[in-house]
């Protein structure tokens, strides 16, 4: 077979008990894509024909909708004819399936980041009206050391109003107590399987051991797991915690939100992990999250906020630029305090969400630095070359354009308040009053 529709076929990338998955071109875009298509045998055979019908329209509903960079993109469907197909990113890597054995298990800290991510993707999700329903690890992509995608959204379930789920579709070991009992379901079924799959990537064991199916429900629904520490001792209560509190059986007592959920990972990050020089993703997209100078951006544009910066950590003292330096990069502090100097005299003190250098990059052209800025405490730095911005999304740099006109305006209603007070200081012109 060398062509699917419009698209030409490379090769096969795997296949299983209901679908063939290649590597294909779409040659309008010259973009390699993955190309899943189902059998149909399956699609208009057996008992099951119907269910793996729904699965192959909920796959094609979500062409275009979900746009997050830890989620799989679907890019186009066909669900009518001899060929039934679903078009998808590409994602050059592997799943996290080899990851959850004992013998290739993840740094914790890797775990932990992963698990984030994945808490902003699905939070992303629901924002768009779509459960999940089938977390486990073999639906998690991973692409370097700690960069994930989330895929196989077939068993989701799409929008508020959708009333009707697959029944019996989903792996055991990881469905919640009320997805056992096809109650219905929000995106708390979610936070339940993401915890299980971060149990199994931190020690390489479900939390419930079965031998069967049914064993493993008794099991879910009875049966409270050991902490992961159990199994791998130098996992810390506050993760152990963690995993538990997102594996509770009753839904009042899980993690109500996403977010809950997210922040517990990154206060584990900056609580317990030891200092270091390294910034994680997780502190890093946290960090972003409560500056200023970043309040209007959306989760999407800060993680490409995040991909195209480059954080540096300094110490006190450490010289940031110098006065006549050539250069466009801008920066904007994290954490931390700067002094900018003008022939060694303190001008001003920069804190944490406040920008400099930006004036080289509004200008668009070589710019030779007018100050010092030095480090006056420990600093943690956010820098950002113009040119790698020009390539970010039309949105994420309309939202820098934006959010330097708040800056300046700012920076302008300050200056004016400072004028002000002097003029109120000088001496009244008929009154005779002098000033030193």
């Amino acid at each position: 077979m060398d062509k699917i529709g419009k698209y030409e076929i490379i090769r096969e990338l795997g296949s299983g008990a209901t679908s063939t998955v290649f590597l294909a071109l779409d040659p309008f875009s010259n973009q390699q894509v993955a190309l899943k298509l189902f059998r149909q045998d399956v699609l208009h055979e057996g008992g099951q024909s119907a269910a793996f019908r729904k699965l192959l329209r909920t796959e094609a509903s979500l062409a275009g909708r979900l746009h997050h960079p830890h989620i799989v993109k679907t890019y186009d469907a066909v669900v009518e004819g001899e060929l039934n197909y679903v078009v998808m990113e590409y994602v050059a890597g592997e799943t996290l399936d080899k990851y959850a054995e004992v013998d290739h298990l993840l740094p914790i800290s890797a775990v932990a980041e992963i698990i984030y991510k994945c808490c902003k993707a699905l939070e992303y999700a629901q924002s768009q009206g779509v459960i999940h329903r089938d977390i486990k690890p073999a639906n998690i992509l991973l692409q370097g050391e700690s960069d994930i995608k989330i895929s196989d959204f077939g068993a989701a379930v799409v929008d508020s109003q959708q009333t009707t789920q697959v029944s019996g579709i989903g792996s055991p070991a990881y469905m919640s107590p009320e997805q056992i009992k096809e109650l219905p379901l929000n995106h708390q079924t979610d936070i339940y399987s993401l915890g299980v799959s971060m149990y199994k990537l931190l020690t390489g064991r479900l939390p419930f051991d079965a031998s069967n199916n049914f064993s493993m429900i008794y099991q879910i629904m009875n049966i409270e797991p050991q902490p992961p520490s159990a199994y791998r001792p130098e996992i810390t209560p506050e993760l152990d915690d963690i995993v538990l509190h997102a594996m509770q059986k009753d839904r009042s007592a899980r993690y109500q939100q996403w977010d809950e959920f997210a922040q517990d990972l990154v206060h584990f990050f900056s609580s317990t992990l030891p200092a270091q020089q390294q910034i994680y993703d997780t502190e890093k997209f946290s960090s972003l999250r409560s500056l200023a100078f970043f309040k209007n951006f959306s989760d999407v544009e800060l993680w490409e906020v995040l991909h195209l910066s480059n954080w540096r950590k300094l110490g006190k003292g450490q010289r940031i630029i110098s006065e006549g330096d050539e250069g466009r990069t801008f920066y904007i502090i994290a954490a931390g305090t700067v002094k900018v100097l003008k022939e060694g005299r303190l001008l001003s003190l920069l804190h944490k969400g406040d920008c400099f250098g930006e004036m080289a990059h509004l200008t668009e052209h070589e710019f030779r630095r007018t100050t010092d800025v030095v480090a006056k405490t420990e600093l943690t730095l956010i820098e950002i070359d113009p040119d790698v911005l020009e390539k970010a999304s039309a949105g994420c740099r309309f939202k820098f354009s934006d959010a330097f006109l708040h800056m300046l305006v700012k920076r302008l209603t300050v200056a004016n308040t400072r004028i002000s007070h002097l003029l109120n200081d000088q001496p009244g012109e008929s009154s005779g009053e002098t000033g030193l």
